[in-house]
């Protein structure tokens, strides 16, 4: 691999393993609504906003951190009145108890309307339209949580990349495989990588806050208890189910603490990340191998994302999950085979876990994902692999991480309007 590859992908990496606060998807709603309101230059009198059906499925049961509310109203109303679009993720980290009741007066006051938004393909598209003053301010976000690609104020262009994709395009994308991912973060030099660490002080700490704490179903909390030592004892295994699914409980109730995300979902960065860290740190692994158990985790979780799509029918679990697997076995002493094998395995488990959009109980899939992340793991290290005459497995890894992403791109879109059409007529 040449420097300039090799920076490619550190650069890559950077872009999507990056802080937020709360869900990405009603957070990026909320960040549409900052820059439609900054470039508006005055608090809007209304605020119209037309979503793609996975963006909407995303954000109507999660909650809005700092606020003890659920869903897209408040999320608008905050971005509008405190958000600050330079904080990208973070955009409702100036949040205070006088902005959310401010808030639920901007609702009350009937100022927001959130539609679908029609005859579009693109699964992650934010678009909002503020008004007040007889001005007009659009914004759109399509592509990436983060990817502004319009922006206009009484019909003058401020900003168009529609004809392309968004800031994605603008960087090149390296050409990744499992085998490359595997060698980046088996051999680059550690100075350029030690950046990763971020991910587990983040996400560790999300975690920790919530065991003080009541959020979501508990499920973390509640794995430290008298279950833990009862029915799965006090291991290894058990820690990495708690502190995953832990840090997954805060961030879905709303809780007001960062986390290090991964392809636009925090969700994806607890799940590349926790287990990897409970495993190294329980298991007396040094700091070099640390960062680069992380740093295959979320690099495999981004590859396998670039062929998925931000959004999709498939729960991000299976993908992050495998990522952390892929660590998992790595720091077991695994090699590239064997990590190949993690992969099958894991692809032949979880495959066609649907997406039913973001939620407390979100909580019960990653810990689903990381319990198949580590079995997986462990069959590879027995040399086990499922086979490439076994359903959807190929011979070849990176057909069948291919084979995984079409299901979940393609095949499970129909799923998709069916599980909106359940959530949204309840």
């Amino acid at each position: 691999m040449n420097e300039a590859e090799r920076q490619q992908i550190i650069a890559l990496v950077k872009r999507e393993v990056v802080p937020a606060i709360g869900c990405t998807e009603p957070i990026a709603v909320a960040l549409c609504v900052a820059r439609a309101t900054e470039t508006l230059g005055m608090k809007p009198e209304k605020i119209s906003v037309w979503l793609s059906a996975n963006i909407l499925k995303n954000a109507m049961g999660v909650g809005i951190p700092g606020t003890g509310m659920i869903g897209l109203p408040i999320a608008i109303a905050l971005g509008a009145l405190v958000g600050k679009s330079a904080y990208q993720l973070e955009v409702l980290k100036d949040s205070t108890p006088e902005a959310v009741e401010a808030g639920k007066r901007f609702i009350g006051e009937k100022r927001i309307s959130i539609a679908l938004k029609p005859d579009i393909t693109e699964k992650l598209y934010i678009e909002v339209c503020c008004e007040a003053g007889g001005h007009v301010a659009t914004a759109i976000i399509a592509g990436g949580h983060t990817s502004f690609v319009y922006v206009a104020r009484d019909g003058e262009v401020l900003l168009d990349k529609q004809t392309a994709s968004g800031e994605e395009e603008e960087m090149p994308v390296p050409d990744l495989t499992l085998r490359k991912v595997y060698d980046f973060a088996t051999t680059a030099p550690l100075d350029e990588i030690r950046f990763i660490l971020d991910t587990a002080r983040l996400n560790k700490a999300a975690a920790e806050r919530s065991f003080e704490g009541d959020y979501g179903h508990g499920l973390g909390k509640m794995l430290r208890g008298t279950y833990e030592h009862k029915v799965m004892g006090d291991s290894v295994f058990s820690h990495i189910l708690s502190y995953t699914s832990g840090a997954c409980d805060a961030r879905m109730a709303g809780a007001m603490i960062p986390v290090m995300s991964n392809s636009g979902s925090g969700n994806q960065g607890i799940s590349a990340t926790l287990p990897v860290v409970v495993f190294a740190e329980e298991n007396g692994k040094s700091e070099e191998e640390l960062i680069r158990a992380l740093m295959l985790s979320h690099l495999t979780v981004i590859y396998i994302k670039e062929s998925l799509g931000r959004l999709s029918a498939l729960c991000g679990c299976v993908v992050a999950a495998t990522g952390s697997s892929c660590g998992i076995t790595w720091l077991m002493g695994g090699t590239y085979e064997q990590i190949t094998y993690a992969v099958q395995n894991m692809i032949a488990n979880l495959t066609g876990m649907i997406c039913d959009g973001a939620k407390p109980s979100c909580a019960l899939k990653v810990t689903t994902g990381v319990s198949t992340a580590v079995l997986s793991a462990i069959m590879a290290m027995e040399n086990r692999c499922v086979t490439s005459v076994e359903g959807i497995i190929d011979q070849d890894v990176d057909q069948s991480i291919r084979n995984l992403t079409r299901i979940g791109s393609q095949g499970m879109n129909e799923t998709d309007k069916l599980v909106l059409d359940i959530m949204t007529n309840k």
